[in-house]
């Protein structure tokens, strides 16, 4: 078929279905298809503790694929309105081509306690490709691992892709022997503890060494005393993932031993509330008051508007916005970013983390 004619079907086809377009009614039967938005679907929902479930998604044909450790942002419909989060892939390349995330359904998590306890089998997912530079070193070597809560999920992917298991127990593949790998696990309790079964099943058989640490037996632990866990500390690079608290703690003993320290924030610590004040939406005209704790995407959402997002911790970008006029506080360290008209530039501000610290106008 000619060029020529290709573009007259096309425009004859897009003249019988207005005001939709061809490719509108091919995402109705194919939606997983190449060139399509990508999309993926879920094919299984696997619960892991109370309160969390693993999400086994097949991907779209356009899938770029991971390296293990990295995320993936999803975007799911919740009561009409699309979310966008992110979260840690939890396994290496499989060979059935699916993807999986571990969610753990937190107090104030919309989306997670959608996925854990409302989301089907069959249901479609926006998907980004994979992203995120927390990933498995490739030149083998002693590594620590420092995980605490739903922090394990990065690490487990790449756990699993290093040691996967079969029926015949854990595999140990030549690409694996170069690794000799501590995983200190922190969880409040025993129950709490994610993919406790796969980290308990990899230190049997001799794949890693674990160390279990729960709040409820051993209570919170002192990162000042990590060598007293893990004897050859200095000669390890340490990856840590967990809270806010944890990773500070970590940050600044590793830097006063002048040890390697790589890093990747479940979510994030924030600091006292200031202000607030009136957040107003150059475009729309609509104001919304949102007092100095609440991220101005959170207090935003709530009173209707329409906002990007992503991960919401800080990390994708991807609710980033231009903030025109006023002041605002990072809720992670307590700065405070102020544009002035016609004195600053072109100011970005992620909204998920940030707050009104008196009046402010962004444009959107």
């Amino acid at each position: 078929m000619s060029p020529r004619l290709r573009e007259r079907l096309t425009r004859v086809a897009e003249a019988a279905t207005t005001p939709l377009v061809p490719a509108d009614f091919f995402d109705l039967f194919a939606p997983l298809r190449s060139g399509a938005d990508l999309r993926g679907r879920i094919v299984a929902i696997e619960p892991e503790t109370r309160d969390a479930a693993t999400i086994v998604i097949r991907p779209g044909a356009d899938w770029a694929g991971h390296r293990p450790g990295q995320y993936v942002r999803i975007g799911i419909d919740v009561d009409g309105v699309r979310q966008w989060r992110a979260y840690s892939l939890t396994h290496g390349p499989r060979a059935d081509g699916f993807i999986s995330v571990t969610v753990k359904a937190v107090p104030d998590g919309l989306v997670s306690n959608h996925l854990v306890h409302e989301a089907e089998v069959g249901t479609l997912v926006h998907l980004e490709q994979a992203a995120g530079e927390f990933v498995l070193p490739t030149d083998g070597g002693k590594l620590l691992f420092v995980t605490a809560g739903s922090g394990i999920t990065p690490v487990i992917g790449m756990l699993r892709n290093l040691f996967p298991s079969t029926d015949d127990g854990v595999l140990r593949l030549p690409r694996s022997a170069d690794y000799n790998i501590v995983v200190v696990h922190v969880a409040p309790t025993r129950p709490d503890s994610i993919f406790l079964r796969d980290l308990e099943a990899l230190d049997v058989a001799g794949a890693i060494s674990l160390v279990a640490r729960y709040d409820d037996e051993h209570g919170v632990l002192d990162v000042d005393r990590l060598g007293d866990l893990v004897p050859d500390l200095g000669a390890r690079k340490t990856f840590a993932c967990g809270p806010g608290g944890l990773l500070d703690a970590l940050a600044d003993h590793h830097d006063r031993a002048g040890l390697s320290l790589s890093t990747e924030q479940f979510r994030t610590a924030r600091v006292a509330p200031g202000e607030g004040g009136t957040v107003g939406f150059l475009r729309t005209g609509t104001e919304v008051v949102a007092d100095g704790a609440t991220p101005i995407l959170d207090a935003a959402e709530a009173a209707g508007v329409l906002m990007p997002s992503g991960c919401r911790m800080g990390i994708c970008m991807g609710c980033v916005l231009p903030l025109r006029e006023g002041s605002v506080r990072d809720l992670r360290n307590g700065e405070v970013t102020t544009a002035v008209p016609g004195e600053s530039n072109d100011i970005k501000i992620q909204t998920c983390i940030s707050a009104a610290a008196g009046a402010c106008h962004i444009d959107h």
